[in-house]
C-alpha cells in the first residue's frame, strides 16, 4: 500500500496529507478523549516533517493540559489532532483519513478510565494507563 495518505475534517475546511508509514491505531479511553469526542479516541501519528496541513485558519487548538493540545475544525467541530508539547510528532484521528487508510489497531490505553457503557473485546493489548512505548499526559 502507498505510504501517502490524505484526510480532512467533516466540512473539508481543514485538509492534510501525510507521507511515510503510519503507526498502528491507539485507542485512548481517558476521560479527556471521551469528553471531547463523545466516545474514545482512535489515532495514529506522524512526524511533524511528514504532514502538511491546509486550512490552518480553520483549525483551533485547545490546551486541555500542560502536556498537549487538541486540534479541531472551528467550522464543523471535527476533532483532528492531538499534539504533545515539545515533541516532533502529531497524532491524527484515524477516522479523518480517506479510505482505504490501511490502518490497523495496535492497543487500548487508559482502559481504567473507559466508559461503563461499552466493553473492549477485540483481542488487542489493553493498558490500565499507557503502554510503555506511548508518551501521554498522566501516563
Amino acid at each position: 500500500m502507498d505510504d501517502n495518505h490524505s484526510g480532512s475534517c467533516l466540512c473539508g475546511a481543514v485538509r492534510f496529507r501525510t507521507k511515510g508509514p503510519l503507526r498502528g491505531v491507539i485507542y485512548c479511553h481517558c476521560s479527556q478523549c471521551r469528553k471531547q469526542s463523545g466516545h474514545f479516541y482512535a489515532a495514529t501519528n506522524v512526524a511533524d516533517a511528514d504532514i502538511v496541513i491546509e486550512g490552518m485558519e480553520n483549525l483551533t487548538w485547545y490546551e486541555a493540559s500542560d502536556f498537549a493540545k487538541r486540534g479541531f475544525c472551528k467550522t464543523c467541530g471535527s476533532v483532528l489532532f492531538w499534539k504533545p508539547k515539545g515533541d516532533a510528532y502529531i497524532s491524527v484521528m484515524a477516522g479523518s483519513f480517506e479510505e482505504p487508510s490501511g490502518l490497523q489497531g495496535e492497543c487500548h490505553i487508559f482502559v481504567g478510565d473507559k466508559g461503563d457503557y461499552y466493553s473492549i473485546e477485540d483481542g488487542l493489548p489493553q493498558f490500565e494507563k499507557s503502554a510503555p512505548s506511548i508518551k501521554v499526559a498522566g501516563g
